[in-house]
C-alpha cells in the first residue's frame, strides 16, 4: 500500500458522522471523512514534513487529507506551480482561506501571490489572497513589509468590501485586524479602518460562527500588549 493510501486508510478510520456533519455544514465538499483537527495532528507528529506526500494527500480531493497536507507541508520547498494548484483545487474554505494561505505566507512568494490572487476574477482566490496577506503580516518583521502598500490595501477596504461576496468581505475584514495587532507602525490606521468599515456582516450558512468585530478585537490585542508580536508559524 502507498503512504497515500494508507494515510487515506487511517484518515477514514478517524472519521465520525457528527464530525463530518460540522465540516459539511462549514461548506465541506464530498469526499471527506469528518476528521478532528486533533486527531490529524498525531499524523502529523509522526511524519512532521514531508514536500512530496503533502503534494500527494492533496491532489487525493479528500477534504481532511488536503488539510492534513498542509500540517505537513515544507512551505519553502513550495514552488510557485505548487502553490497556485492548492489554490486552484482548494475544495472548501477551511483549505482555501487557512490551508493555502498558511503554506503560501511561509513560501518564498507569499506576498506576491497574496497580490495576485486579492485582483482574481475568482472570489474564492480574492479571499485566499486576503488571508495570505493577513498572514504575511503576522510573521514577517514590520521593517520586511510594505507600509505603504498595507496602507493602500486598506484603503481599499474601505471602498470595496460591503460590495463584495461573502467570504471576501470575512477575509478584508480578518486583514484589517491582522494589520492592527501585528503591524505596530499602522496600529492608528488599522483602528480608522475598522470604523470606517462599520458592522461587517457576512452570511455564515448553517453555523453558529460570528464575524469578529475589527476594532474590538484590535483594541483587545492592545490592551494586552499584544500589538507587534509575530507568530513563528501560522499553521494550527
Amino acid at each position: 500500500m502507498s503512504a497515500v493510501a494508507s494515510i487515506l486508510s487511517e484518515l477514514e478510520k478517524m472519521g465520525t458522522a457528527q464530525t463530518k456533519k460540522t465540516w459539511l455544514n462549514h461548506g465541506a465538499r464530498e469526499p471527506i471523512y469528518g476528521v478532528k483537527v486533533q486527531d490529524m495532528k498525531t499524523i502529523q507528529k509522526r511524519i512532521k514534513k514531508d514536500y512530496l506526500l503533502s503534494l500527494d494527500l492533496y491532489r487525493s480531493g479528500v477534504g481532511d487529507a488536503m488539510y492534513l497536507a498542509g500540517l505537513i507541508s515544507d512551505p519553502m520547498k513550495m514552488t510557485k506551480e505548487d502553490l497556485q494548484e492548492w489554490a486552484d483545487q482548494a475544495s472548501w474554505a477551511m483549505v482555501s482561506e487557512y490551508t493555502v494561505p498558511w503554506a503560501a505566507s511561509e513560501s518564498r512568494f507569499g506576498r506576491e501571490l497574496a497580490l495576485t490572487w486579492i485582483d482574481d476574477a475568482d472570489p474564492r482566490l480574492r479571499a485566499t489572497g486576503w488571508n495570505t496577506y493577513a498572514a504575511v503580516l503576522s510573521l514577517k518583521k514590520d521593517e520586511e513589509l510594505d507600509i505603504k502598500e498595507i496602507e493602500s490595501l486598506l484603503n481599499r477596504i474601505i471602498k470595496e468590501i460591503h460590495g463584495e461576496e461573502e467570504r471576501v468581505k470575512y477575509t478584508m475584514n480578518n486583514f484589517v485586524i491582522a494589520t492592527g495587532t501585528y503591524v505596530a507602525p499602522l496600529l492608528a490606521k488599522a483602528k480608522a479602518t475598522a470604523v470606517k468599515m462599520g458592522v461587517v456582516t457576512v452570511d455564515m450558512g448553517n453555523t453558529e460562527c460570528k464575524v469578529p468585530g475589527a476594532l474590538p478585537y484590535i483594541e483587545k490585542a492592545e490592551a494586552a500588549g499584544k500589538v507587534g508580536k509575530k507568530k513563528k508559524t501560522v499553521f494550527c
